[in-house]
């Protein structure tokens, strides 16, 4: 019997995988979907970090200066310092990660599809199918499981932030390596939420290129795909380019509430439990924390998975939420004026959790606070419900 079985092989799996084997777990299997249409295709994961983090190895590239343009074209740009922008592509990552727990003992991957995960007397078990169709029941004292949750918590608002992105390669120089523009709202907004483009340079002539959405239903590929020529097009005016590759995706938004713990020795993990940030989408960071403290936390033989997002934040995100739903603030005008008037640097750490109750008023009163307020105070009448769909592909 394993110390801790981890099911699914994205960020989250490997994340805990990795903290797990290097604190001193002994016995940890991973359970990764074999090929096929189980295994979802390479990704993107996004974060900012102070100094040289523990998966340096994988960051194919990282920027210094962050912009973000309004609708009217204004741009605030800034170096949020010591913060640094940082991409994470699930391929590098995913060898990196293989490699360190190749080189532990007792650290097995399993190729494998699993089809249940359940409480027993003796711990948890994961009823499984290997690549070549042997059934296997995998026995540890504890599951975590990152597999997506089959529809959405009871909710009181559900915002789905979906997108697709093109790798595109000009025939000149276009790209500003040295900046990323994370919200550029120079493109025509949807009749509800908001839509805005994503640019992050690889090389003057090579950039990931997305058209992002935050609204209630996804669109089709042709749809991102008309976008996405009007934002590379009309907007950047990028001239003649070759799209090497794309990738898409569809994240939560959400004020619900996901259950970190299913039994005594099973729990959810990842985006499943609950570490997308409601207000952002943004995941990995959030991964890594979490993965590090539930080490910890099997390390003292007490396991758990602690909330990944602290009780203010989650409220303020879901009044944020509530206000772009029902229309109350203007989307476009409320990202571009919060990051005009709150120096970047505090608004990333915000956002990733790691601000002052005092900073944090701060930053609330420099949003509308009247539709805030209204909304704030409604909050607590609301029902919850339960409808929806998961997200995947965080970023």
């Amino acid at each position: 019997m394993d110390d801790a079985v981890v099911v699914g092989g994205g960020a989250a799996g490997l994340c805990l995988a990795h903290w797990l084997t290097s604190t001193g777990t002994t016995g940890v299997t991973l359970v990764e979907a074999p090929e096929g249409p189980l295994r979802p295709a390479e990704r993107t994961w996004c974060y900012w970090e102070e100094g040289p983090g523990e998966f340096e190895e994988a960051v194919v590239a990282s920027w210094r200066r962050l912009r973000v343009r309004g609708a009217d074209g204004r741009v605030v740009e800034s170096e949020p310092a010591p913060l640094r922008y940082r991409m994470v592509r699930s391929e590098p990552f995913e060898r990196l990660v293989h490699a360190r727990l190749a080189a532990v003992p007792g650290a097995r991957i399993l190729r494998a599809t699993a089809h249940a995960v359940r409480d027993t007397a003796y711990g948890g078990e994961v009823r499984c199918t290997t690549a070549e169709g042997r059934q296997l029941t995998l026995r540890g004292r504890y599951v975590f499981d990152s597999r997506p949750v089959r529809g959405t918590p009871p909710h009181r608002t559900l915002l789905l932030q979906h997108f697709r992105g093109w790798f595109v390669r000009t025939a000149a120089a276009r790209f500003d390596p040295g900046v990323a523009e994370l919200m550029d709202f120079r493109v025509p907004q949807p009749r509800h939420g908001l839509a805005f483009g994503y640019v992050l340079p690889l090389a003057p002539d090579r950039a990931l290129v997305e058209y992002t959405e935050f609204s209630r239903t996804p669109l089709t590929t042709a749809a991102y795909d008309s976008a996405l020529r009007h934002y590379t097009t009309e907007v950047l005016r990028l001239g003649p380019l070759a799209v090497d590759s794309a990738e898409q995706g569809v994240i939560p938004m959400t004020d619900a509430r996901f259950a970190r713990r299913t039994g005594p020795a099973t729990f959810r993990i990842g985006t499943a439990g609950g570490a997308t940030r409601p207000a952002t989408g943004y995941t990995f960071a959030a991964v890594q924390r979490q993965s590090r403290a539930i080490a910890a936390a099997v390390r003292r033989g007490r396991p758990e998975v602690p909330p990944p997002h602290g009780r203010r934040a989650l409220a303020m995100d879901a009044v944020m939420l509530r206000a772009l739903d029902t229309g109350r603030v203007d989307g476009p005008r409320f990202f571009t004026e919060l990051f005009r008037r709150v120096p970047m640097e505090r608004l990333l750490r915000f956002l990733d959790g790691g601000s002052t109750p005092w900073e944090e008023l701060g930053i609330g009163l420099r949003t509308p606070v009247g539709p805030m307020l209204r909304t704030a105070a409604e909050l607590p009448f609301l029902a919850r419900r339960s409808a929806g769909r998961p997200g995947e592909n965080p970023r």
